[in-house]
């Protein structure tokens, strides 16, 4: 997604780009760029493990990589997410 660029970048882990965009829908959810493609991840918040809602270009191993890197960065994430879009209603 070549526009994603101009998107202000959340975090960044090691070459991974972790981005939330600006007045997005829920679920909470962040885009991770890297590894040559783009997967978008549900966040869960607040204590739960992101998965995979869509990728493009990445293999499966990468995938997991990803996961695993995003880990001990949730609760920052759905802080940042709040604060951008507003409280999310539980389920």
């Amino acid at each position: 997604m070549c526009y994603a660029a101009s998107v202000p970048t959340i975090l960044r882990i090691g070459h991974l780009r972790v981005v939330i965009w600006p007045n997005d829908h829920p679920p909470p959810h962040v885009h991770v760029f890297g590894y040559g493609g783009e997967a978008l991840f549900n966040l869960n918040c607040p204590n739960g493990l992101p998965t995979l809602r869509d990728q493009y270009r990445l293999s499966d191993p990468e995938v997991n990589r990803m996961i695993r890197a995003l880990v001990p960065y949730i609760p920052q994430l759905c802080t940042t997410w709040e604060e951008m879009h507003g409280k999310q209603k539980p389920n």
